[in-house]
């Protein structure tokens, strides 16, 4: 289905499967009198939860990202996230803002597979990415989101040979309470180590080093998080990880998404570091592998060059699935439970 929010009629667009169904759910809301919309999390660091966020602000989120790509009326883009969350939601109020063409993708892990025409704007999780490589050089500017990119990700991106300047790729760094994203980071063409934040918002850290934002256009309060991060200078800020997912293993603190960065460089499949309750060192190192038992990819491991010998994983453990929220994010609070009572 095609959108063309410059000259959108609603009642004369057809509107098919359940996910175009969502869509014209979202804009009769959208359009309603009300000034708010509902609004659900992921659910990736806690119980789910609705709530209503204001149209206005909604906008204004909308016009940061679209000014920061340069995005104009008329370019067309691709919505392939559920607009039950912020990120699809979004999709939406970015096309309305800016009046573009929006195509409509059933998501799903491959939610490019039919796109055979250039774009100029889309909105992925990693593992849709992972799924799209094939399709990359097709879309001028894309915005990865929903978890962190992997190194394997970025080598896999890199790696193809299709890809030009003119195909700019970017991960993003927001949450449900900043209305999707306040900072991006360039992958592709440039690879840069720090995300920079949109015009009129600040950054500072809290007493545990963890990040602050104030980001009046989108949000009245300061927002307190539990990222712990790098910052550089006033807009800009590197990812070091999340404080509660901080191990404590023999006093030493271990930050488990530094170190996953380090296995992913050098194994294909998805790598989390969890800490399970122990006698001695209060919380052992455990490193939790998707995928079949592999010889090979142990070996690889323990001849990473860990920074700290307390970095060293003192159990691997291999699962068939990572469990994941419904948006595609690694639920650790389920694995954690998981590992634990399999050990």
């Amino acid at each position: 289905m095609l959108v063309d929010f410059k000259n959108l009629n609603i009642n004369n667009l057809s509107f098919q499967t359940d996910f175009e169904h969502k869509i014209k759910f979202f804009l009769d809301e959208w359009f309603s009198d009300g000034h708010t919309v509902k609004v659900q999390t992921s659910g990736s660091t806690g119980v789910p939860k609705i709530f209503e966020i204001e149209k206005k602000k909604m906008l204004n989120s909308a016009v940061m990202t679209c000014n920061f790509l340069g995005l104009k009326e008329g370019d067309r883009a691709l919505i392939v996230l559920p607009v039950e969350y912020i990120s699809g939601k979004m999709m939406l109020v970015r096309s309305i803002e800016r009046k573009l063409k929006l195509i409509s993708a059933e998501p799903s892990l491959k939610p490019a597979e039919d796109l055979d025409e250039e774009i100029d704007f889309c909105a992925m999780t990693p593992l849709q990415v992972e799924n799209s490589l094939d399709k990359l050089h097709l879309i001028k500017n894309l915005i990865i989101g929903g978890a962190a990119v992997s190194e394997n990700l970025k080598d896999k991106i890199l790696a193809k040979r299709n890809l030009s300047s003119s195909n700019r790729i970017f991960e993003t760094y927001g949450m449900s309470e900043t209305l999707s994203h306040i900072a991006l980071k360039e992958l592709m063409p440039k690879q840069e180590d720090y995300f920079t934040v949109f015009e009129n918002v600040s950054i500072s850290l809290d007493e545990r080093g963890c990040l602050k934002i104030f980001a009046p256009n989108v949000n009245a309060e300061v927002l307190q998080t539990n990222d712990l991060v790098e910052i550089k200078n006033e807009k800009q800020f590197k990812f070091l990880g999340r404080i509660d997912n901080v191990i404590n293993s023999g006093g030493a603190k271990i930050f488990p998404e530094s170190l996953e960065i380090l296995v992913k460089k050098e194994i294909p499949n998805e790598a989390i570091f969890v800490g399970i309750k122990d006698e001695s060192l209060g919380q052992k190192l455990i490193l939790v592998i998707e995928g079949e038992e592999s010889t090979d990819l142990i070996k690889k491991i323990l001849e990473i060059d860990f920074e700290k010998s307390f970095h060293k994983p003192k159990k691997i453990v291999f699962t068939e699935n990572i469990p994941r929220t419904p948006n595609g994010k690694v639920n650790r609070m389920e694995l954690h439970k998981i590992i634990e009572a399999g050990l």
